[in-house]
């Protein structure tokens, strides 16, 4: 029985792609710059005998046929960048790079589809159609690697059916996974405003424009934006994340620069939002004697769940894992370039559970302290290879 071949095979190499867990850890790299890890897949991926190809400088494609290469086509995608944080966990394979850490679980991620390759490519001849891996870089930084692949024809020659992600979920226990039909995340754009007027000595304040007062106000201002403008069934934030000015204590700075994200569950309110923050931003700060440059980098679209593969992929978990271990993932204001594979093509993003408090493994994704489980490598291993072979578009 294939389910079982895949099991079998999925926990004779768990050690194995624990060991490859601990190398892309040791060895982090931020987003577009995954020169070394690209090499390490591109050759993992040649020594299971996986025809490759690189896009976006740093991706990496693999295709594995198996019988009747063309009767069904499923991309399946992991991620490889890390994130610039200083790691803070005493492990043997801690991160060798000051200030990068693979903080999100790409090297999971990346860990989990190059031991689903092996499987697969071990079982070519036992199931349908090609499988293709896509190894992507970029996920943590706009414009975001999927946009780059996609441009570069990630999803032509050949043409998916449907695309399977999945993401370390640190909520979630060990042992468990989460699905979820339709819209499961939020789109994510970045807000840059400068603010300009004339600084001048403290003590004068009648004689400048108060960019930090200024500041201030728009900070405040800004959240109305949400609670007045926005439909409140609909979830939305907006977080002014950083406030730049100044040097000292008796200088009002000419210059106040903001940094903040937006995020949204609704594409249209997304962009009628944008309007309004570039309004209110040029408005309050005219009528307060300063000037604004307001640049808004749209960034990741929404996830967005297909019903009927998504529905597909959850049966097939139950099959796979107990029905008592699969779950329904929680809608989430973070934001997946997985979102623009969803655009093109069906796909379901997915939840590995990677949580154990008895080991004090409780710490969330984009913090110095992140692990996981590494008995979820095995199960996620197992179960991408699963969908890759079964599931049907």
């Amino acid at each position: 029985m294939l389910k079982e071949k895949i099991k079998s095979l999925a926990r004779q190499y768990s050690n194995e792609f624990v060991q490859v867990r601990h190398h892309l850890h040791a060895h982090p790299e931020l987003s577009y710059k995954e020169f070394e890890t690209s090499k390490f897949v591109q050759s993992a991926l040649q020594s299971f005998g996986i025809a490759i190809e690189v896009k976006a400088t740093t991706g990496v494609i693999g295709i594995i046929k198996g019988k009747n290469p063309d009767s069904r086509i499923i991309a399946l995608r992991a991620d490889m960048d890390a994130l610039p944080i200083q790691e803070q966990n005493e492990v043997e394979y801690k991160s060798q790079y000051a200030g990068i850490m693979h903080a999100c679980g790409h090297d999971v991620h990346t860990t989990i589809l190059l031991g689903a390759a092996k499987i697969l490519n071990e079982l070519k001849n036992d199931f349908e159609g090609t499988i293709k891996l896509i190894f992507q870089p970029g996920e943590e930084k706009n414009p975001g690697g999927a946009s780059l692949l996609i441009k570069e024809g990630v999803l032509e020659n050949p043409k998916p059916q449907g695309i399977i992600g999945l993401h370390v979920h640190p909520g979630l226990p060990f042992g468990k996974l989460s699905f979820r039909k339709g819209r499961v995340m939020a789109s994510a754009d970045e807000i840059y405003i400068t603010i300009k007027g004339k600084g001048g000595h403290a003590a004068t304040p009648h004689i400048t424009a108060d960019t930090v007062l200024i500041a201030s106000h728009l900070i405040v201002s800004l959240q109305q934006i949400i609670s007045r403008n926005k439909n409140p069934l609909s979830p939305s934030v907006l977080s002014i994340c950083s406030i730049q000015g100044g040097h000292t204590t008796n200088v009002i700075p000419s210059e106040v620069k903001l940094m903040g994200t937006f995020r949204a569950m609704d594409e249209e309110w997304r962009f009628k939002a944008h309007e309004l923050i570039k309004k209110l931003t040029t408005e309050l700060v005219h009528s307060m004697g300063a000037e604004a440059d307001v640049h808004i980098d749209v960034g990741y679209p929404t996830v967005d769940n297909d019903d009927v593969l998504t529905e597909k992929a959850w049966q097939l978990a139950d099959d796979f894992m107990g029905k008592e271990n699969v779950e329904e993932t929680e809608m989430r204001m973070g934001a997946e370039d997985f979102g623009y594979y969803t655009q093109h093509i069906p796909g379901c993003f997915f939840r590995l559970g990677v949580r154990n408090e008895e080991k004090g493994i409780v710490h969330q994704v984009h913090t110095p302290n992140f692990n996981i489980d590494e008995r979820a490598i095995e199960i996620g291993m197992g179960m991408m290879a699963w969908l890759g072979v079964s599931i049907d578009i």
